[in-house]
């Protein structure tokens, strides 16, 4: 998947916060969705453009095109619209192919007011507002990244599944360069590839519905009635390993989890394959 890193600033960090959770609405899968995004982490001032409290969000579409168009959707409608904000790349891009435009198309809504400034090799435009100007960057840096990393959590109960789920999340999300783009991180509606309806490109993973054990082929054990899914996006294949492995090892400690696993696909979601039992070796 093609991918990007923002950071979003403003005036403090519950505005910031405000722009970065709303740019991130909607974006949970790209079988529905025109991105998948999430926070990754927060910024305190000096780690900021800007020296203001930030937060860094990635955001992943099918391909760059598709990821400059949702970006610049997402940042004019989610960020530029709340107060006191300003977006920035967070990724340097290796050449011009690897650019998203985002100022750079954002810019019209000036509508004629607004005005660039280069600073060293970097543009930004100046937009203006009704309480002051809104301040992005012409281009995002993009890099190739990873989608779909995934993990299943089997538990006893519906509690303890949620519990484990929550730990694991927890410990994931203090990494940096991935995100958990299902709201609360954890998902109940795992899907498989393809349906019996043609117009569906996913739909329910039945072999892992409990409720579904007596009427088709499962892929759950004795004792597993409830299951939840990780799934991580990453900027590269060793931060999906070691999140993956982070989650893994977390949840597997809780009570009344009977297995941690993780969806197969036949090799049909891309070049990237996950081994939870190798996952150390990926991240070296």
């Amino acid at each position: 998947m093609a991918a990007t890193r923002l950071i979003i600033t403003a005036w403090d960090l519950d505005l910031a916060a405000h722009a970065a959770m709303e740019f991130c609405g909607n974006a949970s899968s790209v079988i529905g969705c025109d991105a998948e995004c999430g926070i990754e982490q927060f910024l305190t001032e000096s780690d900021t453009p800007d020296g203001r409290p930030g937060i860094a969000v990635l955001a992943f579409a099918f391909s760059r095109s598709a990821l400059e168009t949702a970006v610049t959707n997402r940042v004019g409608q989610n960020v530029l619209t709340c107060p006191t904000t300003a977006c920035y790349s967070g990724l340097a891009a290796r050449d011009r192919k690897d650019r998203i435009r985002v100022g750079g198309r954002l810019r019209f809504f000036g509508d004629g007011f607004q005005s660039s400034r280069m600073i060293g090799a970097t543009r930004y435009w100046r937009i203006p507002v009704m309480d002051g100007e809104f301040l992005c960057e012409d281009a995002f840096g993009t890099v190739q990244g990873v989608g779909g990393g995934n993990l299943l959590i089997c538990g006893r109960s519906q509690s303890e599944a949620i519990a484990a789920a929550r730990c694991a999340v927890r410990n994931i999300s203090d990494l940096e360069d991935v995100i958990l783009p299902f709201p609360s991180g954890f998902v109940r509606s795992g899907s498989k590839v393809g349906s019996k309806y043609s117009r569906l490109k996913a739909s329910t993973s039945h072999r892992w519905c409990p409720t579904l054990t007596a009427r088709t082929d499962t892929a759950l054990q004795a004792g597993e009635n409830a299951v939840y899914e990780i799934v991580i996006d990453g900027l590269t294949e060793t931060a999906v390993a070691r999140a993956m492995r982070v989650g893994r090892d977390a949840a597997a400690g809780c009570p009344g989890i009977l297995r941690v696993s993780a969806g197969n696909y036949g090799g049909q979601l891309g070049p990237y394959h996950f081994h939870l039992k190798r996952l150390e070796e990926q991240e070296s």
